[in-house]
């Protein structure tokens, strides 16, 4: 009940902006005429409100930490905005862990005054800004937002969680930010227009932060897989296809390559199945060849630990292996667990996107 009079002591003394952290206003009945009062009283002087019921705002690369996180993000080119103050804790939490950075990181609690479509505006156009990450539970202006996303998804990758998509979990986001969820399709709908992806799992949120942190924005959606095991290339590709990506279509000149290098007994197609003995040498003379072709986005590396093979000299050739300017993005999969961590760690230390399995990858 104090916050309205602290906002119009603030606006008197000439402050922009504030982060109200405190619950308790339109989430709740008795509430909502309180933030009503308070976003009169910001408005009479101008000033803009975060929240309330939020975690705060990091800006990393000026310093700034107007909020209650537990930790300090290392400055980076990703910008998270998220309703959920839990999440941004989550979120920054599992980055510090492999290094990764942000830009921004905002949490938006009731929305009161500064919405998705503001923070959209002004990451658009932020040159510190190279993609776009939000945890959405609702919109609250449909126009307004339409309008920003669409912007913002023309100059930068935007990917979005949307939460509440059943009955129940709608009814979960009206308890926690006072928001009506809306019918998900219509969500669904707007993401695809604007020309956002949508992801649906914490999970597959996390993938895309390590994807857009360590690799450039892949130019298409032709993928070409190695591997040194047939079966997880065909999980691999079967999960492609479910996500509407394609295998890319190798050149004459990269199969006689291929050919020249690998085994008879190679895949001769796409996933390149470069046999279970392969060593490291022969995982960074196909990586090259494919590199080449034109016709390939990205290469999905992967790998599944065998008795004749090191997996670790075959994630260290793939480390040294020379990626010239526009070259294809790389993602890597080492399958397992015991075996496959040191690649892992590997991959992490040099800013490579890896993943547990094919199909997360």
């Amino acid at each position: 009940a104090t916050v309205p009079d602290i906002i119009a002591q603030l606006g008197e003394r000439g402050t922009k902006a504030a982060v109200v952290i405190t619950a308790g206003f339109g989430e709740v009945g008795e509430g909502k005429a309180l933030q009503q009062s308070l976003i009169d009283t910001a408005a009479s002087f101008g000033l803009r409100i975060i929240g309330p019921n939020c975690l705060g705002i990091l800006v990393p690369g000026v310093g700034l930490n107007a909020s209650f996180a537990h930790a300090n993000p290392t400055p980076g080119k990703l910008a998270f905005v998220a309703q959920s103050g839990a999440i941004v804790t989550c979120v920054l939490d599992w980055a510090q862990a492999r290094g990764i950075g942000f830009s921004h990181l905002v949490s938006l609690g009731d929305m009161a005054d500064v919405d998705f479509s503001d923070m959209l505006d002004y990451l658009a156009n932020d040159w510190s800004t190279r993609a776009i990450l939000l945890y959405i539970e609702t919109i609250t202006s449909a126009r307004k937002f339409m309008s920003a996303a669409r912007a913002a998804a023309r100059m930068k990758p935007v990917i979005v969680v949307k939460a509440g998509r059943h009955a129940e979990g709608a009814r979960a986001v009206a308890s926690h930010t006072g928001s009506l969820a809306g019918e998900d399709g219509v969500y669904d709908a707007v993401f695809r227009r604007a020309g956002m992806l949508r992801v649906f799992t914490l999970v597959e949120l996390f993938d895309a932060v390590e994807t857009l942190a360590m690799t450039r924005s892949p130019k298409g959606n032709r993928l070409a897989i190695l591997s040194n095991g047939g079966g997880i290339g065909v999980l691999a590709t079967d999960a492609l296809i479910d996500h509407g990506g394609q295998l890319a279509q190798f050149s004459e000149d990269t199969v006689n390559k291929l050919n020249q290098t690998l085994p008879p007994t190679w895949s001769h197609g796409n996933p390149v199945d470069i046999i279970g003995d392969a060593p490291a040498s022969r995982y960074a003379d196909a990586l090259e060849i494919l590199r080449q072709d034109r016709g390939v986005d990205g290469i999905l590396v992967l790998n599944c630990p065998t008795a004749v093979a090191s997996g670790s000299e075959a994630a260290q050739a793939v480390i040294e292996s020379p990626a010239g300017a526009g070259a294809p993005s790389l993602l890597t999969s080492w399958v397992g667990a015991g075996a496959a961590e040191q690649a892992r760690r590997m991959f992490v230390e040099h800013r490579i996107p890896t993943f547990d399995t094919p199909e997360q990858a």
